[in-house]
């Protein structure tokens, strides 16, 4: 009587600690449906995804989540701040995700999930038109502006390693720093992600111009979020929308309206390439 009484007992206490895993499992997710609200970590110097043009807030970035808020039903709240705090923002829980976007990379991904890939994010070199840049090559020994903790920092570094004369990599909080450097001949050219630079040529053509190819690897931008059991339910969801959108044509659509082009990208990075 006393054993059957406690199998009941371990049955019944792993029946609620199962209940309650669940329930924990989908906090995340019910508090920004309860709400109405889902908070969106971005900096707004990264066109064009996130940037400020005549006083408002716009980017793909924006478009996205405009999308996504309806798939999910809420309102998108938008918190910016420079990209160096943006993680460590996600992390104290100022926000549920991060817009950024940021490369996907292997480092990342052990720390933070990522979402569907939105766009490709593959380095490229922009440089100051006139600037006896030809192949990516000409930038050894040469100033070159990068974001500051960014994986394109990283890959420049990786490519300067490899020149016959090391890069002056010069670090900037905001790529747009490095633009406005590059425009007033501090430095000739600056290395970000192909979608970027290309948006940034067709800005500013006769000022500025794309250097091809790439020399960077082949990688993608997501969105960023928690790996915590309690955002699962969050990320998966904000997955399902951005899936969705990239099957019924939305995606496509909102990058060619920002890129000019649209990219082929997976469902989901399971090895990046760096």
């Amino acid at each position: 009587m006393q054993k059957r009484f406690f199998l009941k007992a371990v049955v019944g206490a792993a029946m609620l600690l199962g209940t309650s895993l669940a329930a924990h499992a989908e906090d995340v997710l019910a508090k920004v449906k309860a709400a109405g609200v889902l908070k969106v970590g971005t900096e707004t110097a990264f066109a064009p995804f996130d940037f400020i043009d005549a006083g408002a807030h716009v980017g793909l970035n924006v478009d996205l989540f405009d999308e996504v808020g309806k798939e999910l039903g809420v309102k998108i709240e938008w918190v910016t701040l420079p990209w160096e705090g943006v993680l460590p923002g996600l992390e104290a829980g100022k926000f549920e995700v991060v817009a950024g976007p940021a490369t996907i990379t292997k480092a990342r991904m052990e720390r933070y999930r990522f979402t569907a890939p939105i766009a490709e994010a593959t380095v490229a070199i922009l440089k100051k038109a006139g600037a006896p840049i030809s192949k990516p090559e000409d930038i050894a020994g040469k100033a070159v502006g990068v974001g500051k903790a960014t994986a394109q920092l990283a890959q420049l570094t990786e490519f300067s390693a490899t020149l016959p004369s090391k890069v002056d990599i010069r670090e900037y909080p905001a790529f747009n720093d490095a633009y406005a450097d590059m425009a007033a001949g501090r430095i000739v050219a600056v290395a970000n992600s192909l979608p970027n630079i290309a948006f940034v040529a067709k800005q500013r053509a006769g000022m500025f111009e794309v250097v091809l190819p790439p020399f960077g690897k082949k990688t993608y931008f997501g969105f960023v979020g928690r790996k915590d059991a309690d955002y699962a339910s969050l990320m998966d969801a904000i997955d399902a929308a951005l899936i969705k959108m990239k099957g019924d044509g939305r995606m496509g659509k909102l990058q060619d309206k920002w890129f000019g082009t649209k990219f082929d990208t997976p469902d989901a990075v399971k090895d990046p390439a760096i």
